[in-house]
């Protein structure tokens, strides 16, 4: 398991520059006094890396094999490319925490008018790959794209409860007609399962329920596993072992690695590694003011989107079963206003849905971002009353009442948040 769970991943370039004066004293017979400096690995309720409760010792291998996969770096000479975003599934992840804005991918896309999306699949579309090998050409968006989609790395603790939870326990909190006329009308994602994941036509008109992504555009953690390895790296696999290249290229590019590049083991390992990392634990949650958060949450009726915890079912890893998932989420879409809006259609989610985010975890977020957080599907602001502000459309009413509270009682529900 690589630094015991990744904290070499998280150094910031202070600590190595520690760590480097500290080699520099010893070689002087000076160290004495330098373990002080030394910065210490992060506790477990400030951190992402550790793996859930309750596997067994032949599981924590799998994870083991799974993190160190997750953290390989790809080159042109192991696979990388032609086309890509980036180099690692750990670069878009740092510490299995969410990404940093610099490492935004973008998708793109055509409305046609009616609920019609065009990916502009000639264009190489849906994703915008902006790197690529040399002397082959990157990606570009082209000028009729109407719907550019922005988004960061999110989380990826807990990934596996999320995939446990019985998915009638999801749909009964479906309203999409607002029949009990709260203004909140959340609904499923259904998506048509890819060839590689060989399911039987779903059970909603073909489809299966979407879980994973920014609007739920992904059915389990296989699809998202091989579509970030295929689209974000340029990885094949034996799920997706056709490399992807630029339509306008003239032809396909390739590396110097036969296909797939990696083995279907691989990749099941590191779909263990995310089903089995645990969300990370609450922090000062018997605080006062804390508290008094909480119930403000609920008061202003975001705890309606924001569910704080759904039980999961059976899965196959018994670790996973009949846990209390305390994601603040209720997985489903809902249409969040123009200020989020990116007019980009994914499966049935419209340009101004998004999948309610769980806020496990974003309390420390900073912790693996240099010390400054970034909140939102794309970064854009460090300040979560901002956020609360950006909270249109359905959240409209939660958030007027959010900035009719006293000083005192939103600072009380930040306070709150920061604790999850």
């Amino acid at each position: 398991m690589r630094a015991g769970y990744k904290y070499s991943s998280i150094l910031t370039g202070t600590v190595w520059a520690v760590l480097l004066g500290c080699a520099a004293a010893a070689l002087m017979g000076a160290a004495a006094g330098c373990s002080k400096l030394l910065t210490e690995a992060p506790k477990p309720e400030e951190s992402f890396d550790s793996p859930i409760d309750g596997l067994s010792a032949a599981q924590l291998g799998i994870f083991a094999r799974g993190d160190e996969a997750f953290g390989e770096v790809f080159t042109f000479k192991t696979g990388l490319g032609p086309l890509f975003n980036n180099t690692a599934c750990e670069r878009c992840h740092v510490g299995d925490g969410r990404g940093h804005p610099s490492v935004n991918l973008k998708r793109f896309g055509k409305n046609l008018g009616a609920g019609r999306f065009d990916v502009l699949a000639q264009y190489g579309g849906p994703q915008l790959q902006e790197r690529s090998m040399p002397g082959y050409p990157a990606e570009v968006i082209p000028a009729e794209a109407d719907a550019i989609s922005e988004r960061g790395g999110p989380l990826v603790v807990g990934l596996g409860l999320i995939e446990a939870l019985p998915g009638d326990t999801i749909l009964n909190r479906a309203d999409s007609l607002d029949a009990n006329g709260d203004g909140i009308s959340g609904r499923a994602n259904f998506i048509e399962p890819p060839p590689f994941l060989n399911l039987a036509p779903g059970p909603y008109n073909g489809k299966y329920l979407g879980r994973f992504g920014r609007k739920a555009g992904a059915i389990n953690l296989l699809q998202q596993t091989v579509n970030a390895y295929h689209q974000d790296i340029g990885i094949t696999t034996d799920f997706r072992p056709e490399e992807n290249h630029n339509p306008l290229a003239g032809g396909r590019g390739g590396d110097p690695v036969p296909d797939p590049e990696l083995s279907a083991a691989t990749v099941e390992d590191v779909v263990f590694y995310l089903q089995t990392l645990r969300p990370p634990l609450r922090r000062n949650e018997n605080d006062l003011e804390v508290k008094r958060g909480d119930s403000l949450f609920s008061a202003i009726l975001c705890a309606r989107c924001h569910t704080p915890a759904i039980t999961t079912g059976t899965h196959p890893v018994a670790a996973l079963s009949s846990r209390t998932a305390s994601l603040y989420s209720d997985l489903l879409l809902h249409d969040m206003g123009p200020d989020l809006a990116d007019n980009f259609i994914e499966g049935e989610a419209t340009g101004r849905e998004w999948r309610t985010t769980p806020l496990w975890g974003l309390g420390i977020v900073e912790n693996v971002l240099g010390g400054t957080p970034f909140f939102l599907h794309d970064g854009r602001t460090s300040d979560l009353r901002q956020v609360i502000n950006f909270h249109k459309g359905e959240a409209d009413s939660s958030r007027k009442l959010f900035f009719l509270l006293s000083p005192s009682d939103q600072n009380a529900l930040i306070k709150f948040l920061k604790s999850l």
